[in-house]
């Protein structure tokens, strides 16, 4: 697959300066025309990366997460054992955007659900943007605060569930000897899988849209998956 991808890249590269020889070609009026062909196309690609995606890093990092999903780097981090989740424990890094959302539409859901971030300080509130975000999608985060996981107690059946392959191996760095948890990827019951859900903290309305979104498409199958196993 990375042999493809490679091949795939060369391709590209190699494809802009012919592109550019047979344009230095062109009489005026056929190169003015073929520029008035390509901008709604170039246009259209620019704003979808930070419509769908976030941005160019999001972009990238979705791309290397499904390709360990693919070849079986991340199967670590699928759920196992669902009979035995006791709890839904959402995993970000601030939790006040992604997780704090997730929290909620599980809560909605009627799952027993809490929320936490890695790196975060505890009592602090959703910025605007995400409530402006959640309150589209029919959700208040006015009451959230989040909560840094030193001040989170994990209890025996929690199910810890990560927005991004980073936070999913820092849970498990730091979680190594905790057999009564799991671990996984939120994103992994999205359709289709995406196994990295990028912050949308600091980015446009349009992506915290499509973000949250696709947490609670996610989410919605989680339940089914916990549903069944019961």
């Amino acid at each position: 697959m990375m042999a493809q991808l490679r091949r795939r890249l060369r391709a590209t590269r190699n494809l802009i300066p012919r592109c550019l020889r047979h344009a230095r070609n062109l009489p005026g009026h056929r190169l003015a025309a073929a520029r008035d062909r390509l901008m709604p196309r170039l246009r259209a690609t620019r704003d979808l990366i930070p419509r769908r995606f976030g941005s160019a890093r999001g972009l990238v990092r979705l791309a290397l997460a499904r390709l360990a999903l693919a070849t079986g780097m991340l199967a670590s981090f699928q759920l196992r054992r669902p009979q035995e989740v006791r709890r839904v424990v959402f995993v970000c890094l601030g939790n006040i955007c992604r997780s704090a959302y997730a929290q909620q539409i599980a809560i909605g859901h009627g799952l027993p659900a809490a929320s936490i971030g890695l790196s975060t300080t505890t009592g602090a509130p959703s910025p605007t943007p995400a409530l402006e975000a959640a309150q589209r999608q029919g959700i208040t985060l006015q009451n959230h605060r989040a909560t840094d996981l030193s001040d989170f107690t994990i209890l025996p059946g929690d199910l810890l569930l990560a927005m991004e392959v980073r936070h999913a191996r820092a849970l498990r760095q730091r979680l190594w000897a905790r057999d009564d948890i799991q671990i996984a990827l939120l994103g992994t019951w999205c359709s289709p899988p995406t196994p990295h859900l990028h912050d949308p903290h600091t980015l446009s309305p349009d992506y915290f849209d499509t973000c949250f979104h696709r947490i609670r498409q996610a989410i919605d199958h989680l339940h089914q998956t916990l549903r069944d196993a019961r």
